[in-house]
């Protein structure tokens, strides 16, 4: 991620990793309690057992790349249910803006609103002074482990990886 700094009237550019230490398979997911798009809260320990999770972390609602990646896992998202699989879609915007985003694009999943960025720092996808959350994406198996990582994620292609993921742990 590019942080760009304006000191005594000079323009610089830093780079920095937003993040700390990503989670990694096998480690246990960290609980949370976040308010969602559809109005209500979402406790991770309450999804556990369903099936496995996808947690995707983004940068900002409407933005190119965030939608690309929305309306490809939207575009296949009967493959999704097919695979037993719950798509969190989550980023530091407010439940207002994600409502918005969800209308927007007809986007048939809930997402998170980590407006206090605790969920990506206990994962890894930001740190505490980070402006936005770094573009990774976590899948959760049924007893609440981290099933894959995926640290570096291209949003055509996402979609596709995450299909291939699921259909793995099913085998």
């Amino acid at each position: 991620m590019k942080q760009i700094l304006i000191l005594g009237g000079m323009l610089m550019a830093t780079w920095f990793v937003s993040g700390g230490e990503l989670l990694k398979v096998g480690d246990v997911a960290p609980d949370f309690s976040v308010a969602a798009s559809d109005g209500t809260t979402v406790h991770l320990k309450n999804q556990l057992g369903k099936g496995p999770l996808v947690l995707y972390f983004y940068p900002k609602d409407d933005t190119p790349g965030c939608t690309k990646e929305a309306c490809g896992i939207r575009d296949d998202f009967a493959e999704f249910k097919g695979l037993d699989a719950t798509v969190f879609g989550v980023s530091f915007d407010s439940v207002e803006s994600h409502q918005k985003f969800i209308a927007k694009y007809k986007l048939p999943f809930v997402l998170l609103a980590d407006t206090d960025k605790k969920i990506a720092v206990a994962y890894g996808a930001a740190g505490p002074n980070s402006l936005t959350a770094s573009r990774v994406t976590f899948v959760i198996d049924a007893q609440g482990k981290i099933a894959r990582v995926f640290p570096k994620v291209s949003p055509a292609d996402h979609s596709a990886e995450l299909r291939q993921a699921l259909a793995e742990l099913r085998k």
